[in-house]
């Protein structure tokens, strides 16, 4: 069912669309853990290595994936929230046209040179043939994750965020029984965790295209709506990329970051390992929050109302912050039990690691809160090239603390790299958001001046 959310309360709205997507990222990340856990606890220590050593280079490659099918649906909501719909069937066709030709070239580039970045993060031998597999296996699964986040994006901009949420959910207990099936009847090792994943992840899409057919026929692809439009393309293309962009430009930090850690002792890499599980569930709701606020910005800027858009923004940012706070208690007291999910506890001193990772993480996720806001608020009205600045900011954070401090402090220096680029990044983000705003609001009044 489609939803405007350009009348009501704005925190009532952001909050029920961002449910079902809290839920789908949890779902998302549960199976990224139980991959982890399961590898972990029955292949062992150096089988989690292999499956994480690359963690960062897929977050390029798949982050980018996820950027551009997000930028994708804010032109889509725009022109819901406007009631165009003629120009919204024609994002629609332009976006799967796109789409396509970004899942050929992504897939084949990465398969092909799949050894260098290997290399590239100084992965070692004893892990290299896991870790090979593993990418490899995933990087051939980038169409059906374009396919499911393209689709998913579509609905989300018309106000429908539980179609993709029931369809992941579907997908999240398929990929629990699929790593059983390839780990332990199967024995196929890394790669059944990665072909778990990238065959659970099919089902999501293909359910969701389905849905779309059936009942949402203003999604719909027909004959009428197939024909090339220049100014749809370059629409999509400003908006798309650099999203995509941003994702990829703040994970070559963390590829950096990660590099730096993996030539320490694979304690080290699997203590990363386990903690960047943690962080990423831990950041779930971050994400749903700001997509929240992002496609009610979209929508409303849409109708011409400006007053929401900062309504929307400012309450949006006081839940994701106050979130921050909580969870990073959470994660300083809680972060050694939570690590024995994916390794044992004879393992100690993979789990001492761990914990003073999460310590030092959760002290400073409060600040996550506010950049993952203004930046989702920044793209959800149209400046998304401005954000891209932001990830910039995060990549030097991170590379400037992994070349310059992790020689001299190990991994101490690793437990403290995420929060330099998170604090710059925000402080950024927070002044560029005023003036997006201000700037959006502007051109409202001159629209709405130049109609009367």
């Amino acid at each position: 069912m489609t939803k405007s959310m350009t009348e009501g309360s704005p925190i009532k709205l952001i909050l029920s669309f961002s449910l079902p997507l809290l839920l789908g990222n949890i779902l998302q990340q549960a199976y990224n853990m139980i991959d982890a856990a399961i590898v972990g606890r029955v292949l062992g220590v150096d089988a989690l290595a292999a499956v994480s050593a690359t963690s960062s280079v897929l977050f390029l490659v798949l982050g980018f994936c996820i950027g551009i099918c997000a930028g994708f649906g804010i032109p889509m909501a725009k022109y819901f929230g406007a009631n165009q719909l003629d120009r919204l069937r024609s994002t629609v066709f332009h976006s799967y046209l796109l789409t396509g030709i970004f899942a050929v070239v992504l897939t084949v580039v990465t398969c092909i040179f799949c050894n260098n970045i290997l290399d590239i993060m100084k992965v070692s031998d004893n892990i290299r043939k896991d870790a090979y597999m593993y990418l490899f296996i995933i990087f051939t699964g980038i169409p059906l994750s374009l396919f499911y986040n393209l689709l998913s994006g579509m609905l989300r901009a018309i106000g429908d965020s539980k179609t993709p949420f029931i369809f992941l959910a579907v997908s999240a207990v398929l990929n629990i029984i699929l790593d059983f099936t390839f780990i332990l009847i199967i024995p196929l090792g890394c790669a059944g965790a990665a072909l778990a994943t990238i065959m659970a992840q099919a089902c999501s899409g293909i359910a969701c295209f389905i849905v779309i057919q059936k009942k949402y026929p203003l999604l719909k692809l027909t004959k009428d709506i197939c024909r090339y439009n220049s100014y749809a393309v370059k629409e999509l293309f400003i908006m798309g990329v650099p999203m995509g962009l941003q994702y990829s430009i703040t994970a070559i930090g963390a590829m950096v970051m990660q590099s730096a850690n993996n030539s320490l002792d694979d304690v080290y890499v699997s203590a990363f390992a386990v903690s960047a599980k943690l962080k990423q569930l831990a950041m779930c709701p971050f994400d749903a929050i700001a997509t929240g606020v992002s496609v009610f910005s979209s929508q409303n800027l849409g109708a011409a109302n400006t007053d929401r858009v900062k309504q929307g923004i400012i309450r949006g940012t006081a839940v994701n912050t106050a979130y921050g706070l909580l969870i990073g208690i959470v994660l300083i007291f809680f972060g050694r039990p939570l690590s024995l999910m994916f390794v044992k506890s004879t393992e100690t001193a993979v789990l001492d690691a761990s914990a003073r990772y999460m310590v030092c993480v959760g002290l400073f996720y409060w600040s996550l809160g506010i950049l993952n806001t203004c930046r989702m608020s920044i793209q959800g009205i149209g400046y998304s090239g401005m954000a891209i600045f932001s990830g910039v900011l995060e990549m030097f954070a991170r590379i400037f603390v992994s070349r310059k401090f992790v020689p001299k402090y190990g991994f101490t220096a690793i437990c403290f790299a995420d929060q330099a680029a998170w604090i710059v990044a925000a402080l950024y983000c927070v002044i560029v958001c005023v003036i997006c705003v201000k700037k959006a609001s502007a051109k409202s009044v001159i629209h709405e001046n130049i109609k009367v």
